[in-house]
């Protein structure tokens, strides 16, 4: 799991430092539209919406966008109808990619989509060529300090039923089941440990390893496509080396 955790602390640093929040602002609204749409506007019931709420906190996104987005996604407010699809591909070097978007025009999104494939040395696919390489996984990110130490916290999310703690320079990773997030959530929320980022995503069974020339050709190619308004993740599964 080593690259799906050297991926997450990259695209964690990359949102800290980036100058211009409006593109993360639109897509974060975007997705709880869509989730209010799909389960209602009680997110004690709805988990896609709860996790999108709490990733608007994360990043700081105004009250009052959020009531927009969830007065749009009831229907009380005008505004395009947004549905979800999925894209998979293959990268430079074999590397399998998947795309979640939500968009109002399907036929814009994936020529969009193929298009940025091609451009950087990838190929657009048929729909589950790769998404059995990958599993769902509620996934939380911990950035390392003197309170919190590895045991400690391996007792207690391990207690809440996590099946791994990844260990990185400067951030732990804890992986789970999808049924056991909330539980987690609970457990690190109940010993005051703060969570840098908290989803649930499509993890790889086994990653590939780039380096060079490819690895540049890679992270060009997920920096386009998550650059892409209609796009809101991109998963891949890759092993680049930190330099």
């Amino acid at each position: 799991m080593a690259g799906h955790s050297k991926w997450a602390n990259i695209k964690h640093r990359k949102g800290r430092n980036d100058a211009v929040r409006s593109k993360v602002t639109a897509k974060i609204a975007k997705e709880i539209t869509v989730a209010v749409k799909i389960g209602g506007s009680d997110p004690t019931g709805n988990m896609k919406l709860k996790l999108a709420l709490q990733k608007a906190r994360e990043n700081n996104i105004p009250k009052e966008n959020i009531q927009r987005a969830i007065q749009k996604g009831a229907g009380n407010l005008d505004g395009a109808s947004y549905e979800e699809i999925m894209y998979e591909g293959y990268g430079p070097g074999g590397v399998a990619v998947l795309i979640e978007t939500a968009t109002d025009n399907r036929n814009r999104t994936a020529a969009d989509i193929r298009y940025l494939f091609s451009k950087h040395s990838g190929n657009l696919g048929e729909s589950g060529c790769v998404g059995w390489m990958f599993k769902q996984k509620g996934t939380f990110l911990i950035e390392k300090n003197d309170k919190i130490d590895e045991e400690t916290l391996m007792d207690i999310v391990l207690n809440a039923g996590a099946e791994d703690i990844i260990e990185e320079d400067d951030t732990f990773e804890i992986l789970s089941a999808p049924t056991d997030f909330e539980a987690i959530q609970d457990a690190l929320e109940g010993n005051n440990i703060e969570v840098t980022r908290a989803s649930i995503s499509m993890i790889p069974d086994t990653t590939v390893a780039l380096q060079g020339e490819e690895a540049e050709k890679l992270l060009k190619l997920i920096d386009a496509l998550e650059d892409n308004d209609d796009v809101q993740e991109v998963y891949a599964n890759f092993d680049i080396p930190d330099d």
